[in-house]
């Protein structure tokens, strides 16, 4: 059965430790035309900052998902439609390729494996948080982002790998790389994106395109745009 996220154009990633844009709510969110909405940050989120996202998103027919940060903050909800748990596979920590995955089967006293999925992640921007938290090795080519990517596929079995470059937008041809170095699995870009032309950019070398920042910093409307740039980008790249 092809796993949802296959079908995937544009992923909403809202973080809960940030405010929406003015007077806006999460359903303006939840209405832009994402096709999924993630739930997760990597500083100050806690579980009860993403329960109140998450009460507020799902009586909306968006799928919806958590990524947990670390275990502490993982939400226990059938609300939920699944958990997308980050692997780091270029992090310089052991505790963020698996020590923090074990950590949280240890302390869970059940664990959904049916809803439960993991994500490769390749961090690339040094400035980030999530690259200094896990202390991201982001030295890398382009062709050691595609080895990376095909590691993660071929040998580790990943369904997602996520070029991550949080904060500012990628190097497309890196992008590129990761993506011609998968058959199967989905290639995810985060980062940076701000408009159309960045999610249109990006969606020509990524399966799915996931905007965070924008939601908060300007608002559903421009989250709108992306969903359009990296629609039109997939039609045309499908044409051709």
């Amino acid at each position: 059965m092809t796993a949802p996220w296959a079908e995937w154009d544009h992923v909403l990633k809202i973080d809960p430790d940030k405010e929406l844009y003015g007077d806006e709510t999460f359903a303006d969110a939840c209405r832009t035309g994402t096709d999924a909405i993630e739930i997760g940050g990597t500083l100050d989120v806690t579980s009860e900052k993403a329960t109140r996202v998450i009460e507020a998103c799902k009586e909306h027919d968006v799928p919806l998902y958590q990524e947990p940060s670390n275990p502490g903050v993982v939400v226990e909800d059938d609300a939920l439609d699944g958990y997308l748990i980050p692997t780091v596979f270029n992090a310089g920590e052991p505790f963020w390729i698996t020590g923090a995955h074990k950590e949280w089967v240890r302390i869970a006293d059940h664990l959904d494996w049916d809803r439960t999925h993991t994500e490769a992640y390749i961090v690339l921007n040094p400035e980030a948080s999530a690259a200094q938290l896990t202390g991201a090795d982001c030295d890398l080519s382009p062709d050691e982002v595609g080895a990376y990517a095909r590691v993660a596929e071929k040998m580790f079995g990943q369904d997602i790998v996520y070029v991550e470059y949080s904060g500012t937008l990628g190097d497309r041809e890196t992008v590129k790389a990761a993506h011609d170095a998968l058959d199967d699995s989905t290639l995810f870009y985060g980062g940076g994106i701000h408009d159309y032309d960045d999610a249109y950019g990006m969606g020509r070398v990524a399966d799915t395109v996931v905007v965070g920042d924008l939601l908060h910093d300007e608002g559903a409307d421009a989250v709108r745009e992306t969903v359009e740039g990296v629609k039109d980008a997939h039609a045309e790249v499908a044409d051709a």
